[in-house]
């Protein structure tokens, strides 16, 4: 499930990307004045697309669910979506039960506008799309085979859909109508409990019913009509807007501050654009789906916490009475819009909540993003680099040469089925997931190698993945032979280059002063799992890590929390110090070498201050992984509880 919501949210990310442009247009032509013809073509641009988000939606999910992001799951998804969305238009409605169209349920009203059909639509076509791709029918159906056949599959299933949808729709309408009613006699209390459903309610598209209670005349509360008409008690009317002004201006854009400053450091640049082209249309318009939605799947407890931040807004605006509206959404502009209408009453007062609300964003989504280790943006596992050449032409980009690296390592076209990607990671499918050479991939310059099962595997690549995969994509349609060079490309590739020499026994010592403790029992699935390779853990009782091998300085990481080191006999060495400590920004490590020095074991490394790292929340136990296991013929360990650092504690055998 996890798994799934996870790719459900990278999904989500093609249909976000446009909403920053769409959200830029609206705030410029907010800014303009109202009886240009300029900013009414702007805010048309802008209402184009934000007025399609659930056509996106049902497009993009359909198409990033499926098995090989084909365009025939896209259309399905068109197809699924435009069904009900018709069908249940209230003039159809009228038709298929025989009533008058006044007559019909105001239910039916809001049916196409809903992200909960999008979503709903594009998950069925891309679950469909896997399903019938391969299809064969007998000849006489035969042009309906395969791919042309998922999207007549998706209509009919939704048909199915539909149906049950013009049942159940209006109870499910009605019943937020009378939730909407109850709150309002809650006051403060009923405000912040509709903070709190309205964001929640996001993902299924369900908070636009819940706004049309509150916002508009369904229910004959009508907030946003009676502000700008200046009707109603001041301080009373506005209290179901005002709130969200300093969640949508302060709030949300210092919590996207906390995930950047949470993302690793090599992925910063990546998603530093994202989310500041998402706070910014947070800050400027009151468009929060971009940043909303880039956690709201990957990182589901941290969107509850907003939904919870947000209720607390709006309920503490409203107990202070202090009121702003909006037209559009809760952002600078609409701020600035309703800051001199004479019905709100201490609009500045929401710029100072803002600010307390912009710190309370920032604390709350840190701890949690480190307490639970939430996979916001960026956040995907810290792991070790090494470096090989290949023999390649001189035509190939650097994506190509990697992608030819890839290809040889996971077993060329034979042992591929689909390739896809997410934002950092390879995501393959493959025949045979235990043909894959883990070292070899990660000399391509792959920073990971994840096998989840007989079939599925990820190569963590890095911002660049898309160019990585497009052209391994490209070598698989061509067919490449691994080994062999292919006239289109020139591919040549090789199975493994790791300069390893065979034979040689290389001894292990302890890494420092403490309790020994084995790979698998280590608090971290990258390295319990062995993603990395095999090897052995140290808890340090001091400060001072030590060389576990003899051999040479290969790297220091930047953060000083890593340290590579090469035997003589070519095994590669990570010494990993702690968990996770590569947040904490080399702060707690003094490290006493440098890439290039030879060391002895026993040498010190690094001086370490334990009790900083435990008072950051981090555990101190380090890991001394071989990084390119697959020339490594045996590993024998013996070691006993407590270890000083000088003790041998393995044998490794190089092939």
């Amino acid at each position: 499930m996890k798994t799934y919501l996870q790719k459900m949210g990278r999904s989500l990310m093609l249909p976000v990307a446009v909403l920053p442009a769409a959200a830029l247009l609206i705030g410029i032509a907010m800014w303009l004045p109202q009886n240009w013809l300029f900013a009414k073509f702007l805010s048309a641009g802008s209402n184009a697309i934000l007025g399609s988000l659930p056509i996106l939606f049902a497009i993009g999910l359909a198409l990033g669910m499926s098995k090989g992001n084909d365009g025939a799951a896209a259309l399905a998804g068109l197809v699924g979506y435009l069904i009900p969305t018709k069908v249940l238009t209230p003039e159809s409605v009228a038709t298929l039960t025989g009533m008058k169209v006044a007559q019909v349920d105001p239910a039916y009203a809001n049916v196409g506008s809903n992200v909960f059909i999008g979503i709903l639509a594009g998950l069925i076509a891309a679950a469909l799309y896997d399903r019938f791709f391969e299809t064969k029918l007998p000849m006489a159906l035969s042009f309906f085979s395969g791919k042309r056949l998922v999207p007549i599959v998706t209509a009919a299933v939704m048909l199915v859909i539909t149906a049950i949808l013009m049942v159940i729709w209006p109870p499910i309408y009605e019943g937020l109508v009378a939730f909407g009613k109850f709150i309002v006699g809650l006051g403060a209390t009923g405000a912040g409990l509709y903070g709190f459903f309205n964001r929640l309610l996001i993902p299924t598209g369900l908070h636009q019913a819940l706004n049309s209670v509150f916002w508009f005349d369904t229910a004959g509360i009508n907030d946003i009509g009676k502000f700008w008409a200046n009707k109603g008690p001041k301080g009373i009317t506005g209290m179901y807007q005002a709130g969200f002004f300093p969640v949508m201006m302060f709030g949300l854009p210092a919590g996207a501050l906390a995930m950047y400053r949470n993302a690793r450091e090599d992925r910063k640049k990546q998603v530093g654009g994202l989310l500041m082209a998402g706070a910014f249309a947070s800050f400027f318009t009151g468009v929060t789906e971009p940043l909303e939605f880039s956690f709201m799947f990957i990182a589901w407890p941290l969107y509850l916490l907003h939904a919870v931040l947000t209720g607390l807004s709006l309920a503490f605006a409203a107990f202070m009475h202090w009121t702003a509206g909006f037209a559009f959404s809760a952002g600078l502009v609409d701020y600035s819009l309703s800051f001199h209408m004479s019905i709100a009453n201490q609009p500045y007062m929401l710029l100072l909540q803002g600010i307390v609300m912009a710190i309370i964003y920032y604390f709350t989504f840190d701890f949690a993003i480190k307490k639970f280790n939430l996979m916001t943006p960026g956040r995907e596992p810290d792991v070790d680099e090494v470096i090989d050449e290949v023999a390649t032409n001189d035509s190939d980009d650097k994506y190509m040469i990697q992608a030819k690296k890839i290809y040889a390592a996971i077993g060329g076209k034979n042992n591929i089925k689909i390739i896809d990607n997410c934002t950092t990671r390879l995501r393959l499918q493959l025949n045979d997931s235990s043909k894959v050479n883990q070292a070899a991939a990660k000399a391509s310059g792959a920073a990971g190698v994840n096998i989840l099962d007989d079939t599925n595997v990820q190569i963590i690549v890095g911002t660049e993945v898309q160019f990585v995969a497009d052209a391994l994509k490209q070598l698989f349609a061509e067919g490449a032979e691994i080994g062999e060079v292919s006239e289109a490309t020139n591919t040549v590739t090789a199975k493994n280059n790791l300069n390893v020499t065979s034979g040689i026994v290389d001894k292990f010592y302890s890494v420092a002063n403490g309790k020994f403790m084995n790979i698998e029992a280590v608090d971290d699935a990258t390295f319990a799992q062995k993603l990395l390779g095999d090897g052995y853990a140290v808890t340090p009782t001091d400060g001072q890590i030590v060389s576990p091998v003899d051999g040479e300085i290969m790297s220091v990481f930047p953060t000083k929390h890593a340290i590579g080191i090469k035997t003589d006999a070519g095994l590669e060495i990570l010494v990993h110090i702690g968990i996770n400590t590569v947040e904490l920004k080399g702060e707690p490590f003094e490290v006493v070498v440098e890439a290039g020095q030879k060391v002895v074991h026993g040498e010190l490394l690094a001086n370490v201050d334990l009790a900083a790292i435990t008072e950051a929340g981090k555990v101190t136990t380090t890991m001394v992984i071989i990084t390119n296991m697959a020339d490594v013929a045996y590993m024998k360990i013996s070691a006993k509880e407590t270890v000083a650092n000088d003790e041998q504690v393995a044998e490794i055998m190089t092939k």
